[in-house]
């Protein structure tokens, strides 16, 4: 409506006669003394082509002495050359991301690669082709490029073909955890050890090609040895300081789709479980060097965590409201008991780390507490309820020691500690923190993750500029923000079980490791 009433003024304007200038009163603000440079009257008689507007008469003095200035300083700027510096400087300062990890290769392929031309620049006809003949049975595109049943051998990508995996690895991954789990440190003792870790450039490396989804430190103390997962169904492995692969750096193809969960075996280091969207759980074992099958359907996984303290039996959640309880010891790759919990969603599964027959589940609108022990196929009872939540849930996860805590990030730009101390059938909120969870479709969904070593904090990436990572008390008191070198957003975060270590992943699929 605006722009169609200036359309109307300025029609009008140019119907109107042209004004006399003889008998009107001159504006005072020609007489002003310019801003800038200094006004010379002898061009002020000088006539240029611009001189004459459609529909109006001659510019009167103060616009002639207005573009004469405009002139001027264009002239003036072009002379000492500011508008380029100014680009440069913008050039210099503006971030870079980091070259390591896979960049190397992927620049190495493509300059081997010859120019691409047309059929008709090569004079060359084409030939007729047909389509090819849709899948049978119903299958959908990425259910028909699902990988083949069966162990998958490790294979990085990244290498030439042929490559064996690095002894290093193996005895990386066999060392296991070296140190006892520490005590718990105060508040003030536990701020300075986050302000001691740091985060220099060569502690970014880029470990998988798609966006992360899922990230995952590895327990042992003598280096550190992360793993990650991407929107691609890519798993790589990455060595902080390696020498291996690309800067450290595996990568393997093990699902089709994005892996959305993955963990390694507390009981087994040497194992990394990943689950996908393509309905396939499988376990990579370095000291077999295979992907071998765990559990698959037909699609829609969504995530999963161990019910043993030997991670031999796992609860499984879909898409689709049903958790499955698979047993590894079981031959096959199928579940023990299938169980519908919630008919529109399920987002995540979460153990009690000292009672392993409680889970919680992040459904709908409610975190629900089930007891493992009394599952029934459909409509079991739940054992308490986190009510409180207006939007979907991302995630709930008990707290890493006790249990007594269940932390929820949910779409409400809400983080949520309750307490399940007393397994309630309403369990009390504690804390409600604000923050912004409005990720969009491009980033992974903010998820609040417990620190393993610090009962009490947790930690978030942030997607509010400039980029941050924040560490949080229960009590909903900041402990520390990260924000140095940080150039985009890290939604998946995770803390080292033992040593003084963060994670970030963004959507690039580079990992950010802050450490001391």
């Amino acid at each position: 409506m605006e722009t169609k009433r200036k359309a109307v003024v300025e029609l009008r304007l140019l119907k109107m006669p042209p004004v006399p200038l003889e008998g009107v009163r001159r504006s005072a603000r020609s007489a002003l003394p310019p801003k800038r440079l200094q006004y010379s009257p002898e061009t002020a008689h000088v006539k240029t082509h611009k001189q004459k507007r459609k529909g109006y008469g001659v510019y009167s003095s103060y616009e002639l002495e207005r573009l004469e200035n405009i002139r001027q300083n264009q002239v003036f700027l072009s002379s000492i050359n500011l508008l380029q510096a100014t680009e440069e400087l913008k050039q210099l300062t503006r971030p870079k991301p980091s070259q390591r990890g896979l960049m190397r290769s992927k620049a190495a392929v493509n300059e081997a690669l010859p120019a691409r031309k047309s059929l008709r620049l090569q004079n060359i006809e084409s030939k007729t082709s047909t389509l090819a003949p849709e899948p049978r049975g119903g299958l959908s595109m990425q259910e028909s490029l699902k990988k083949p049943l069966g162990p998958l051998a490790m294979d990085p990508v990244n290498m030439e073909e042929g490559s064996k995996l690095p002894l290093q690895l193996l005895e990386l991954c066999s060392e296991g955890t070296t140190e006892e789990r520490k005590m718990e440190l105060d508040l003030k003792e536990y701020r300075s050890a986050l302000k001691n870790m740091r985060i220099t450039e060569d502690r970014v490396a880029k470990v998988v090609k798609g966006r992360i989804f899922s990230a995952a430190f590895h327990q042992c103390t003598n280096s550190l040895l992360m793993a990650a997962g991407d929107k691609l169904g890519k798993v790589g492995l990455w060595k902080l300081g390696g020498d291996w692969g690309v800067d450290g750096v595996l990568l393997f193809e093990p699902h089709t789709r994005p892996v959305s969960c993955m963990a390694f075996s507390r009981a087994h280091p040497t194992q990394l479980l990943s689950l996908s969207y393509d309905g396939s759980l499988r376990c990579m074992d370095v000291e077999k060097a295979v992907f071998s099958d765990v559990y698959d359907i037909k699609e829609g996984l969504k995530t999963f965590d161990f019910m043993s303290h030997d991670c031999l039996t796992l609860v499984v959640g879909n898409w689709f409201g049903k958790v499955a309880i698979v047993d590894r010891r079981t031959p096959g790759n199928t579940h023990e008991s299938l169980h519908l919990l919630d008919a529109k969603t399920l987002r995540c599964v979460s153990v009690h780390p000292l009672q392993k027959h409680y889970f919680a589940v992040a459904e709908s609108k409610v975190v629900n507490i089930y007891d493992s022990r009394y599952l029934k196929k459909t409509k079991s009872q739940a054992v308490s309820e986190l009510h409180g939540h207006s939007l979907s849930i991302s995630s709930a996860y008990f707290s890493p020691r006790t249990g007594n805590r269940v932390l929820t990030s949910c779409m409400d730009h809400h983080i949520r500690i309750y307490d399940t101390s007393a397994m309630t059938t309403k369990a009390p909120l504690l804390t409600s923190v604000g923050h912004n969870m409005n990720t969009g479709q491009w980033l992974t969904k903010l998820s609040a993750m417990w620190d393993p070593k610090q009962e009490d904090c947790f930690v978030v990436g942030s997607v509010s500029h400039p980029w941050t990572v924040q560490v949080f008390h229960e009590s909903g008191r900041l402990q520390h923000s990260y924000s140095e070198n940080l150039h985009s957003a890290l939604s998946v975060t995770a803390f080292h079980p033992t040593r003084n270590a963060l994670l970030g992943g963004n959507a690039s699929g580079r990992l950010h490791v802050f450490t001391d």
